[in-house]
């Protein structure tokens, strides 16, 4: 396909990829709230009702990943989105307004469902309507409005939290403008973008192979047709019912199709990249960005502008990616990003070790986050939404994207006892070591999906 409707391929990605933002601002906008509620709930000396807190949205997560997949294959990718945009909305308002803990947390789970559906449904859409050999860089944009709402987060955090004297005790604290009132502006701020991701994804259509799928091909080209023209729509319609009609004697689609033999091979290769991308550790820099830089001898006052350094890193790297994911290709830049954590946390736990601290201590942070955005950050929903079927990509999406949040619960849950146990060193050696393993799975298992395709991906990939 030499061309496409650019305007619109751009504009209906794009507001799918508003699930992303609201994703990323909302993971880690607790993270530069934590101070604040934690003096006004009191809770600032009791490690389980910390880890409640930071965790609740985690939970919200696992179950929104959990149930978007199925309801999605069912009902169509728009009116799950739909649901996590009002999730949104709703939990920005009420993480915000509630003053006890329970409501408040109540609240963050709520936003943790509308971060596990967005996160499955947003890059499935977004490859599903994508042209082939642009579909890499739009599904990518999912992860640029992530780093995007990551950055805003941070950015919101940080201006309105105001000057922390050195020395202000928990009561100064629980007194000031930042424990009454800031922490909860800092939730609030989500509201907007939210409302706007509410009203523009009415505007969006369905996706147009979960139509071909569901018997609704005439719906199906029109939407095609809007993308890149009648010839183009015509020749993916006559590519997806080829599929179609070959696999229809096979299976029905469904969970319990997911776990056949048929596709045992895809699904271990998704969840293992799911698991991975988590697992590599870069993303207990921005839950847990405040014990890092301490550790690395900064005050609190210099960790909120680190923690934005490392924001504005990722989003410039993220844009990188969009630039060479549908040159490079994926599995290059997967190899890439494994081996270059490896590397780098290998140094990185070195430093700890030796207790170094100070200015390149930033650079190393800055360093992991640069890689990781360019390479397994955005590339591994890439991957995720290619390698599998029409027929079970919802569902089969929905199970690696559940895999991805428990390994994001169990990261979050082992820091901390890693980092009392071992230190800083040891703890980066361990995902130093995490590193090279998924740098040996991907050489062995990771096939090259770029310029090809879903349906070609899917003859090469399935089990006949």
């Amino acid at each position: 396909m030499k061309s496409y409707n650019r305007s619109v391929v751009y504009f209906i990605c794009m507001v799918s990829a508003m699930g992303g933002l609201l994703f990323g601002y909302d993971w880690v906008v607790i993270g530069g709230a934590k101070p604040f509620y934690e003096v006004f709930f009191d809770i600032a000396g009791n490690p389980f009702f910390q880890g409640v807190a930071m965790s609740t949205a985690l939970v919200g997560c696992l179950i929104g990943a959990m149930v978007a997949g199925a309801l999605s294959d069912k009902y169509g990718r728009k009116p799950l989105l739909m649901v996590s945009a009002v999730l949104f909305t709703v939990s920005a308002i009420a993480t915000g307004y509630f003053s006890d803990f329970m409501w408040f947390n109540v609240a963050r789970f709520i936003g943790g469902v509308g971060i596990g559906v967005a996160s499955t449904l947003s890059p499935i859409y977004i490859a599903e309507i994508s042209p082939t050999e642009v579909r890499g860089r739009l599904v990518s944009l999912n992860q640029m409005t992530i780093v995007i709402g990551i950055l805003a987060a941070q950015v919101v955090n940080w201006l309105l939290a105001e000057p922390i004297a050195e020395g202000a005790t928990a009561t100064d604290l629980l007194n000031s403008w930042n424990g009454q009132m800031g922490w909860r502006y800092m939730f609030w701020a989500e509201g907007l973008p939210a409302l706007a991701f509410l009203i523009l994804v009415f505007f969006i259509p369905e996706s147009p192979r979960w139509q071909a799928v569901n018997d609704r091909e005439v719906e199906a080209v029109k939407t095609l047709t809007r993308v890149g023209g009648e010839d183009y729509a015509l020749a993916q319609i006559a590519s997806m019912r080829t599929l179609a009609d070959e696999d229809k004697a096979a299976d029905k689609g469904g969970l319990r199709t997911l776990f056949t033999h048929r596709y045992s091979s895809i699904l271990v290769l998704g969840v293992v990249l799911a698991v991975f991308q988590q697992w590599c550790g870069t993303n207990v820099i921005f839950n847990y960005a405040q014990e890092i830089f301490s550790q690395a001898g900064y005050s609190v006052g210099d960790v909120l502008f680190n923690i934005v350094i490392t924001g504005i890193a990722n989003v410039i790297f993220t844009i990188l990616a969009l630039q060479t994911v549908d040159k490079v290709g994926r599995r290059t830049l997967m190899l890439a990003g494994a081996s270059g954590l490896a590397l780098i946390y290998a140094v990185l736990g070195t430093c700890y070790y030796l207790g170094v601290s100070g200015f390149f201590m930033v650079v190393l942070v800055v360093a992991a986050i640069s890689c990781y955005a360019m390479t397994l950050g955005p590339v591994t929903w890439v991957v995720l939404s290619e390698i599998f079927p029409n027929k079970i990509r919802g569902v089969a999406v929905s199970t690696c994207t559940f895999a991805l949040w428990t390994g994001c619960t169990t990261l979050t849950f082992s820091f901390p006892s890693l980092n009392a146990a071992l230190g800083g060193g040891g703890t980066f050696w361990i995902y130093a070591a995490i590193c090279i393993c998924g740098t040996a799975f991907f050489w062995a298992k990771l096939p090259e999906t770029k310029g090809k395709s879903l349906e070609e991906i899917e003859k090469d990939l399935v089990r006949k």
